[in-house]
């Protein structure tokens, strides 16, 4: 039973977005990365998909909660500035569920020894908090 840890998609340069930052979008590649995650997650099984409340993680997994008839679970705790402990003692509880978390860099430092964690990247990872694949959008 993996949990599913991605990353959101491409969304532009944070720098010259002038609004929130907790709205900025994802950009045309991010798109991509969101609806080619449908097909590379298309053999996991999934019983929930938990985002970050900022667009770009909800706009990276509305089409795998779709394709997959699932609810998207915002929370809080999975943003930027409540990942740390928050977002990864909720990572922490969730190990050996089929469950998908879709954060930010830097939530990966709930697992065991990770690895660079890039833009639209899925880590499997193991009951142990190790990471077993990476999967690229």
């Amino acid at each position: 039973m993996p949990l599913l840890l991605v990353r959101h998609g491409r969304a532009g340069d944070r720098s010259r977005w002038r609004g929130d930052d907790r709205e900025r979008p994802l950009d045309e590649g991010g798109v991509e990365q969101a609806h080619a995650l449908v097909g590379v997650l298309a053999t996991f099984p999934i019983e929930a998909i938990l985002a970050s409340p900022y667009r770009r993680c909800v706009e990276t997994v509305e089409p795998l909660a779709a394709a997959r008839g699932l609810p998207l679970d915002l929370r809080a705790e999975l943003g930027e500035e409540r990942q740390f402990p928050e977002g990864v003692d909720l990572v922490h509880s969730l190990a050996d569920r089929n469950v998908v978390v879709c954060g930010h860099g830097g939530l990966q430092s709930a697992l065991v020894e990770p690895p660079k964690w890039r833009k639209g990247e899925t880590f499997v990872v193991d009951g142990r908090l190790r990471v077993a694949a990476t999967i690229r959008a």
